[in-house]
């Protein structure tokens, strides 16, 4: 059976009809964006973003819209449909996403990959293609995975959040180097944030507990925490607090073996030295 249209024959789900509104509301107030930014007092660029639907924007900004638009709560409604769709992401990743979502706090050890909270749009376009998106799909996928970041950079209670990444990681550049420039760029960028903290694993650590695996901690409001697990092929979901209990104890001792963040911070400013220079500059 196909897939049946919306009303309108416009929105392809709530994320696209919140981006569609935001634009409408904007053209019929007849503002351009950066007279809305300078109004308002948001960043053009996240204006910018949340109306071309790669990002949703937090409660605030929208409150802060529905209040200049004169548009009551119509937009923060539009907003609550969006975030809470779930069909944004795959249904095996759901489950996670759910969890993440609530989470209080999140650390993330990386043996294969930046995070997906970490990575530039580039680097979030190059992972999917390489393991098999396109299309519409693709577009849907880079936007869910772009929004999660949302939590890291909200100014008023930013998500505490650390990530430890294999060497590796950063010695295994995308093919376009311009694109891995800028990867490099953001991860020293997010350094700078409120409860953000990146350490590097250097190859002289050898074989430990969390070898090949990329793994995510989550903490829950009430204090238990819950642990995902995933390579190549498959994720895992664990909530077994004896097996959660072992891989943190196995990440404690990788925090202490790993660069500082302030001795990550100047080694990935020389991987960004031994890069071509970029032809665009």
């Amino acid at each position: 059976m196909p897939a049946r249209k919306t009303i309108t024959g416009r929105s392809g789900g709530p994320r696209a009809r919140f981006a569609q509104e935001l634009k409408k509301e904007r053209e019929r107030a007849k503002v351009t964006l950066r007279r809305l930014s300078r109004e308002v007092g948001w960043n053009e660029t996240m204006l910018n973003r949340m109306e071309n639907g790669i990002m949703l924007g937090g409660p605030d900004v929208v409150e802060d819209l529905d209040t200049y638009y004169k548009t009551g709560d119509k937009l923060l409604i539009l907003w609550e449909l969006a975030v809470t769709d779930k069909n944004r992401f795959k249904r095996q990743y759901r489950p996670y996403m759910e969890l993440e979502e609530k989470a209080v706090a999140l650390w993330h050890y990386g043996a294969t990959t930046p995070p997906g909270l970490l990575q530039t749009e580039g680097f979030a376009r190059a992972a999917l293609i390489a393991g098999g998106y396109e299309g519409e799909e693709l577009e849907r996928q880079i936007q869910a995975r772009l929004e999660r970041q949302r939590a890291l950079f909200d100014p008023e209670n930013p998500v505490p959040f650390r990530s430890i990444m294999s060497e590796a990681v950063l010695r295994n550049p995308l093919a376009d180097l311009v694109e891995w420039r800028k990867q490099l760029e953001f991860l020293l960028e997010v350094l700078d944030l409120p409860g953000v903290s990146i350490q590097v694993l250097p190859f002289g650590v050898g074989r430990h507990g969390l070898v090949n695996t990329n793994m995510m901690f989550l903490q829950m409001v009430d204090g238990t925490i819950v642990a995902y697990a995933e390579n190549d092929a498959q994720g895992e979901l664990i909530e077994d607090s004896s097996r959660v209990e072992a891989f943190n104890r196995a990440y404690d001792a990788l925090r202490d073996l790993a660069y500082s963040p302030a001795e990550t911070r100047r080694f990935i400013m020389r991987l960004l030295e031994e890069l071509p220079c970029d032809p665009s500059t």
